[in-house]
């Protein structure tokens, strides 16, 4: 296979560069790897020598150039069939689309004042307007999910998934802010943060010296 390389942001801030990253990993693809550090007077001009938006996450993959999250996760679900990036039924793999798209386009309230940062802990922080209503949809998303009959497996659609990638960045959030949850929902975070491609990510973040004031 083409060599890959995968471009991405600080790992303790990046949750678009997160998710891809999980997804690559997912599949077990070997790749290179370009961190550009975000918010420096030079990030701008590095991003645009990889992509056309100036944002992470960007796929290179030999004359191909995937430059969106969600993009990428569907190149890599064709290229890799095998990886179970979406379920393999018809049903819930509309179900898995329709999550997905919903953390790619929402929650506006939730990335605004709950900003990932993963090896912070600000417990009561971030409750602004609009929070708290996008926390009971995310745990409504998850509840749904988890407790579809026949389904098994600690992730939402049983084993790791493209929507586990995706709401992968919201657990560590939620671990940050001190959200407070349902057992259902607590179990599934605790078996994403548990997840060894999740707590790569994270060890990553902590051993990064980058600061973002916000």
């Amino acid at each position: 296979m083409t060599e890959m390389t995968l471009v991405i942001g600080n790992r303790n801030y990046s949750s678009w560069s997160m998710r891809a990253w999980l997804a690559l990993k997912q599949t077990g693809i070997v790749f290179d790897e370009i961190l550009i550090p975000l918010s420096r007077p030079e990030t701008i001009e590095q991003l645009l020598e990889h992509s056309p938006s100036a944002r992470v996450p960007v796929l290179e993959h030999g004359s191909i150039l995937v430059w969106d999250s969600l993009a990428i996760i569907e190149y890599l679900a064709e290229l890799c069939p095998g990886a179970g990036l979406w379920p393999a039924d018809l049903a819930s793999r509309a179900t898995a689309r329709s999550v997905v798209a919903e953390m790619h386009s929402g929650f506006g309230s939730l990335r605004r004042h709950m900003p990932m940062d993963c090896r912070s802990s600000w417990p009561g922080k971030g409750r602004e307007a609009g929070v708290e209503l996008d926390v009971e949809r995310i745990v409504r998303i998850w509840q749904e999910c988890l407790q579809q009959p026949g389904r098994k497996g600690s992730f939402l659609f049983g084993s790791f998934s493209a929507a586990d990638a995706f709401y992968a960045p919201v657990v560590s959030r939620f671990l940050t802010y001190g959200v407070q949850v349902s057992d259902v929902a607590s179990g599934y975070m605790e078996a994403v943060w548990q997840h060894p491609h999740v707590r790569e990510w994270a060890e990553g973040a902590r051993q990064e010296e980058w600061v973002i004031e916000y």
